[in-house]
């Protein structure tokens, strides 16, 4: 059941940035992992910077996928942004942006700039 699991997350993560990479971004960093939390997918396209959570699920039996970002899930996510951020002086993002990707049956929906 795990690798199933691991087998769907993966497939998800592929879907979304399929979709970012259709528009134009270009991949920075893919399971980002530090103390603070891990970061899916981070994303880059002329000074936007995109941290993106993919939550994929093979039906809504358990609810959607965009259900599953919580409020503990999204402190950790904006902490580890913003270590991820710190650790890049190479970068000076004009503007950065939290989306999730809810991949369900049917197809990827981002939701784009959650907070």
């Amino acid at each position: 059941m795990k690798d199933a699991a691991r087998y769907l997350g993966v497939l998800g993560e592929q879907l979304a940035l399929s979709w970012y990479m259709v528009r134009g971004y270009q991949l920075l960093e893919h399971n980002w992992r530090c103390r603070e939390g891990e970061l899916d997918l981070v994303l880059g396209e002329e000074g936007l910077y995109v941290f993106c959570e993919v939550k994929t699920r093979s039906s809504d039996n358990y609810g959607l996928a965009v259900e599953a970002v919580t409020p503990s899930k999204v402190i950790r996510w904006r902490r580890a942004a913003g270590r991820w951020l710190s650790m890049r002086t190479d970068i000076h993002p004009r503007r950065v942006r939290f989306d999730i990707a809810s991949v369900m049956p049917g197809g990827v929906e981002i939701i784009e700039d959650v907070f």
